[in-house]
C-alpha cells in the first residue's frame, strides 16, 4: 500500500513540475513609477487628498508615503 502511495505522489510532483496541472503561471505586471508632486503642500495624510492633486498634475493616481509623509504621484511606467 505504501508503494502505492508513493508512486501516486511521484506522479503528481511530475504532473505539477511540467505544469500539465494547470499549475502557476507567471504574470508580469506593469511597473509603476513615482515623482514627488510638484503641487502638493503641507503633510500627506490622505491618500485620497494625494491622489486628487496628482490628478490635476496628469497622474492617475497618488499615495501618501515615507516618514515625511509626502505626496508621490503614479502611474505605469513606459
Amino acid at each position: 500500500m505504501g508503494k502505492l502511495v508513493s508512486a501516486a505522489l511521484l506522479l503528481v510532483l511530475l504532473l505539477a513540475a511540467t505544469g500539465e496541472m494547470g499549475g502557476p503561471v507567471a504574470v508580469a505586471e506593469a511597473r509603476r513609477c513615482e515623482s514627488l508632486s510638484h503641487r502638493f503642500a503641507g503633510l500627506c495624510l490622505r491618500g485620497h487628498n494625494c491622489a486628487n492633486v496628482c490628478r490635476t498634475e496628469g497622474f492617475p493616481d497618488g499615495k501618501c508615503r515615507g516618514a515625511r509623509r509626502r505626496c508621490f504621484c503614479t502611474t505605469h511606467c513606459r
